[in-house]
C-alpha cells in the first residue's frame, strides 16, 4: 500500500492547525511502515489522501480518479470554523461551503477530526461514509525539561513568581481573542501570553489595532513562535485558557493536555465526547465564568486534573492515529474485508 498525502499551499498553511495535522500524518504512517509520497507527479501509489481544497488540488482528484484510484479528503474545514476569521469571512462562508462541499462530494471516503465535526458535514448534505479521526498528538514532543521550561521563561523575561496564562492560535475573532484580552484587563496580576500569527492585511481592523496596540500592559502578543520557547510554555505556564467558538478539533488543546498542562476551554459542542467538565479540563461560557476559574485554577483552589487531562491526550495518540488511518485505506482497498477496527470507527459516537 502507498499513500499519496497531497498538501497544497504548504508554507502558506504551515503555521496552521492543518499544516501540523500533515505532519502528524507522515509521522504515523511512518511508524505503520506505510509507504506514502508528497510528489503529485508520483503515479505509483493507491490512495489519494488529500487534506487542502485549493484549484490544484481539484486538478489532482481528477487525475486519481482517471487512473481509477480511491480518493479520501480529509475535511479539515467547515463553514462553521471559516466564519469570524478573515476580512469578508461571514459574506463569504455559503460560498466556502457549497465549494467545500464540492470538493468532498468526489471522495470515496471522507476522514474528519472529530463527531462533531462529522455531524457537521452530514447537515450539508453529504452521503460518503465519513471516519471521524483525530488529528492525533506527538506525546514525546510535549515532555516538560528543565531546559524548554528555562527557555520560555528568560525569553519573555519572567519573575520566578509571575504568573502566567497561555493561548495558541490565530488572531481570529472565532478563536475569542477579544475575550481574551477583556478578561486580561481585568486581571493586571497575570500575565497573558497569546502565541500565534497571520497576515494583518487578511484579518479586521479591529483585531489588528488589538494586537498591534490596543491592549492591556499585561498581554503579549509575540507572533509565531515553535520549538523550545513554545513547548516550554505548554509545560510551565500556569494555565491554558482557549476561549475559541468554534473549532473542528483543536489541535492546540491536544498539545496543552500532553504537556501536562492546566485547560480552561468553552464549552462548546466540539469537545463533546472527549473533554468533560470537572473531569479532564475546566469549562466555561461568560468571561464572568472564565475569570473566576482563571483565578482558581491558578491559585490551586480547584481540583489539578492534569494527570486525566494526559490520559486524553494518550488516547489521541500519533500511534493510535496510524493505527485508525490504516484502518480506513484497508477499507476503502477492500470493503468487502472484514476490518473490525474500521468498524469500531465508524460506530456513532457515545454522547
Amino acid at each position: 500500500m502507498k499513500v499519496l498525502l497531497y498538501f497544497e499551499s504548504e508554507k502558506l498553511l504551515a503555521k496552521s492547525g492543518i499544516g501540523r495535522a500533515l505532519d502528524h500524518q507522515k509521522r504515523a504512517l511512518t511508524e505503520m511502515g506505510i509507504d506514502y509520497t508528497l510528489d503529485p507527479n508520483d503515479q505509483d501509489y493507491d490512495i489519494l489522501h488529500i487534506n487542502t481544497y485549493g484549484l490544484k488540488s481539484r486538478s489532482v482528484i481528477k487525475k486519481t480518479r482517471k487512473m481509477g484510484k480511491p480518493v479520501i479528503y480529509h475535511a479539515h474545514s467547515t463553514e462553521e470554523d471559516f466564519r469570524n476569521s478573515f476580512v469578508g469571512s461571514n459574506q463569504l462562508a455559503p460560498f466556502v461551503k457549497r465549494y467545500l462541499v464540492s470538493l468532498y462530494q468526489q471522495a470515496d471516503h471522507l476522514i474528519t477530526p472529530t463527531p462533531y465535526s462529522k455531524s457537521l458535514l452530514e447537515s450539508y448534505g453529504l452521503t460518503n461514509p465519513i471516519a471521524p479521526i483525530s488529528n492525533g498528538i506527538d506525546l514525546a514532543k510535549y515532555q516538560a525539561t528543565p531546559a524548554k521550561e528555562a527557555a520560555f521563561r528568560n525569553f519573555f523575561h519572567l519573575k520566578p513568581d509571575q504568573k502566567v496564562i497561555i493561548c495558541v492560535g490565530l488572531f481570529f475573532k472565532r478563536k475569542g481573542l477579544l475575550d481574551f484580552v477583556e478578561i486580561a484587563k481585568g486581571l493586571p496580576e497575570y500575565t497573558f501570553i497569546w502565541f500565534g500569527d497571520v497576515p494583518m492585511y487578511s484579518i479586521p481592523a479591529n483585531i489588528r489595532r488589538i494586537v498591534k496596540q490596543d491592549h492591556p500592559d499585561n498581554v503579549i502578543f509575540p507572533g509565531y513562535i515553535k520549538g523550545d520557547i513554545i513547548e516550554g510554555a505548554y509545560a510551565n505556564a500556569d494555565l491554558f485558557f482557549f476561549p475559541s467558538y468554534e473549532e473542528t478539533e483543536g489541535i492546540v488543546v491536544l498539545e496543552a493536555l500532553a504537556s501536562h498542562q492546566k485547560v480552561l476551554v468553552r464549552d462548546i459542542p466540539v469537545y463533546h465526547g472527549w473533554l468533560a467538565d470537572q473531569q479532564n479540563c475546566y469549562m466555561g461560557h461568560t468571561n464572568a465564568e472564565f475569570s473566576q476559574l482563571i483565578q482558581a485554577m491558578v491559585t490551586n483552589a480547584v481540583p489539578d486534573l492534569t494527570a486525566q487531562g494526559y490520559q486524553t491526550a494518550q488516547s489521541k495518540s500519533i500511534t493510535e492515529i496510524g493505527h485508525e488511518l490504516q484502518a480506513v485505506y484497508q477499507h476503502v482497498l477492500a470493503p468487502d474485508q472484514l476490518n473490525p477496527k474500521y468498524d469500531a470507527i465508524m460506530r456513532p459516537a457515545k454522547r
